[in-house]
């Protein structure tokens, strides 16, 4: 699904010398490449703030924390998505209430959201999934109007920009209160390790969340409020630095493959290829097609006896995992995302992927007989 051995060996030399670095220094916790990489992903996301931590669920659970949510506060997030976004809403005592999403952008259905909100209700938090902004203008004017934080989850979408409907251009994680992010080693933005960041466009916010992050603290030993023990680890920051000049180029290469899935594959009865909102550029974290009129299990191993590997994601929508089950929640509550879990499958889809590589999925693909 992913070449990161490849990739590694296309700068491996930057990659090594910036891992020296690190060892030579001894900076092994908080050492100046990681405030060196909050700047670099600032300038690129223009203008952020940014705080790393340790992983994206800590990223999400700070950000909760920073906005001084309370138990018993709801959050609205989108039912089809990883588990860690509800995951820190429920471990911070907070209810997580389920929408539906968009049956082609796979994004939380923006019809849904304000139907949902009650007197309790504090936040929204949209998952760009799979590489694609969810709809922020309507989604922001909805929070706006009910006077609700917007945390962004941008996991997947790093880099992807959303046009408003007056030509204003805001990248993934900039347009609400909070950004979040994971720099998982398959992420578009990944380290080599377990990594994340925090994003605000409030800079009195940012200073808050830095010291969520470290203990509570401004000053060493002093600490003011609550806070968490999570850092990015110097060895990742400085790899995230590298690999950081190189996103734009990834991003390309991402494209380049999915334009080459798109129209190879458009054909494919069986085959739906992902719709492209006109809003939204795609950074495709993943190529995710549905399966029409054919049993998706026999076609996944059929690629997989082919060398083809394929990914579900995700199998189990929310409010049907036994963790998160509550009364009145079962088969049929969100016929939308129900469906996806059913029919959605991720094809490879990389920095290294190769003309031959695509051909050869694409032929074996529509070779395929029910």
């Amino acid at each position: 699904m992913v070449d990161l051995q490849g990739q590694y060996l296309h700068i491996k030399r930057e990659v090594d010398e910036a891992i020296q670095e690190v060892l030579m220094s001894t900076e092994f916790i908080q050492g100046s490449q990681v405030k060196s990489f909050a700047e670099a992903l600032s300038k690129y996301n223009r203008g952020v703030n940014v705080t790393p931590c340790a992983n994206g669920t800590d990223a999400l659970q700070i950000a909760m924390m920073a906005l001084d949510l309370k138990p018993g506060d709801e959050i609205i997030l989108p039912v089809h998505t990883y588990v860690a976004t509800a995951e820190v809403i429920a471990l911070l005592g907070l209810t997580p209430v389920f929408a539906d999403v968009d049956e082609r952008t796979f994004n939380i259905d923006v019809a849904q959201i304000t139907s949902k909100i009650t007197s309790r209700t504090k936040a929204i938090v949209p998952v760009h999934l799979y590489g694609q902004c969810a709809d922020m203008e309507p989604i922001m004017k909805i929070a706006y109007q009910h006077k609700l934080h917007v945390i962004e989850d941008l996991a997947q979408a790093m880099g992807a920009d959303y046009t408003y409907a007056d030509g204003i251009v805001k990248r993934a994680g900039t347009m609400g209160i909070i950004g979040t992010t994971s720099f998982f080693p398959s992420k578009n933005l990944g380290c080599y390790g377990d990594g994340g960041a925090i994003f605000t466009i409030d800079q009195v916010l940012g200073e808050k969340i830095k010291m969520i992050a470290n203990h509570g603290q401004k000053v060493k030993y002093q600490h003011d409020i609550i806070g968490v023990n999570s850092r990015l680890d110097t060895l990742q920051a400085a790899i995230l630095l590298v690999k950081l000049k190189y996103l734009d180029e990834y991003t390309r290469k991402r494209n380049e493959a999915a334009n080459y899935y798109d129209k190879n594959l458009s054909g494919v009865p069986f085959i739906e290829t992902p719709f492209r909102a006109v809003n939204s550029t795609h950074v495709f974290h993943q190529y995710t097609i549905k399966i029409r009129t054919i049993d998706r299990n026999h076609f996944k191993k059929y690629l997989e006896d082919k060398g083809i590997p394929t990914m579900i994601y995700y199998h189990i929508p929310l409010h049907l995992q036994k963790a998160y089950r509550r009364e009145g929640f079962n088969e049929g509550s969100f016929p939308v995302a129900e469906r996806l879990s059913k029919t959605v499958l991720s094809l490879p889809i990389h920095t290294e992927m190769t003309e031959d590589e695509l051909s050869y999925i694409c032929q074996t693909i529509k070779e395929f007989h029910a």
